[in-house]
């Protein structure tokens, strides 16, 4: 038998096409050459070799061919290589490739009996992408003219971005507001025009960017309005141990924490089967929070 090769060393490219064998084989339980050619775009041939390859140099006991299913399936000692076996990997990967699932005709993952609840598409223009990628990768100034709610006319700023955020239900940036004298989130579909890169580098870099540097704990748990059994199918739900969920977090994006997990600290619902969750430590996130 030959010795398996050390998967660090493995091509990218080689290792999603590996990833994609691994989750079909497991989640699946059938795998063929049609998987990988129209997931990759490649030949019948190159994907019996990339199969073969997997099997001969990553993992010789995993995979069975079966001439009455015609297809591979995972042996009873089945121990993924490049792949996370967990239920929630898979899902996720899922609610990645959903999108995708329309324009591959015949894929076999589960995508006929998976539906994903999409958010609005906040299309977002390439000419306002590229530049606040360049600036925050080269750490420059940018002019930009934005607009908000408080200030529907479109507005001249100079920001100094230094990171891409996104909270679930839209993207915005984190910068230096030269205008404000200090760093705020500025929502990418709220840009206007063509952001102009200034040729100086910022000197109001992340490093001194004191929020977002900020590592906070959100600790979520049961509504304590809730009884003991209801609570325990609470903890259940959302994985908390010992009756709390540690949510890691900088100081700087615990609002958008709270949104994610669908938390009013504002206004606490009446019905706490309606509420089910709450902010363990709210006090001490009070300073990061919406009044």
């Amino acid at each position: 038998m030959k010795r398996q090769q050390d998967i660090r060393q493995v091509r990218w490219d080689l290792a999603l096409r590996y990833r994609l064998i691994e989750t079909v084989a497991w989640w699946e339980g059938r795998l063929t050459t049609v998987h990988l050619m129209q997931s990759f775009g490649i030949s019948r041939q190159q994907a019996s070799k990339d199969i073969n390859t997997y099997i001969n140099e990553h993992a010789p006991e995993n995979l069975t061919y079966d001439k009455q299913l015609k297809g591979y399936i995972p042996s009873p000692v089945f121990s993924p290589r490049f792949i996370d076996n967990s239920a929630s990997a898979y899902l996720h990967l899922l609610y990645q490739n959903s999108a995708r699932a329309p324009h591959i005709e015949g894929l076999a993952l589960a995508y006929a009996h998976t539906r994903v609840l999409e958010v609005p598409d906040r299309t977002i223009k390439a000419e306002i992408l590229r530049p606040l990628l360049k600036a925050c990768r080269e750490h420059l100034r940018l002019d930009i003219e934005y607009v908000s709610l408080k200030s529907p006319i479109p507005e001249g700023r100079i920001i100094a971005p230094h990171t891409l955020v996104y909270t679930g239900m839209r993207w915005h940036v984190r910068a230096y507001c030269e205008k404000n004298r200090e760093y705020r989130d500025f929502v990418l579909s709220r840009f206007r025009g063509i952001p102009d890169l200034r040729d100086d580098k910022t000197e109001n870099g992340i490093e001194a960017d004191t929020e977002w540097n900020t590592e906070v704990m959100v600790l979520i748990q049961p509504d304590g309005r809730l009884d003991k059994a209801q609570q325990a199918i609470i903890e259940t739900d959302f994985g908390m141990q010992e009756g709390q969920l540690i949510v890691p977090s900088r100081s700087a994006l615990v609002k958008y924490v709270l949104q994610r997990y669908q938390i009013d600290h504002r206004n606490l619902d009446p019905h706490p089967e309606a509420q089910q969750i709450v902010v363990a430590n709210l006090k001490e996130l009070k300073p990061w929070l919406y009044d």
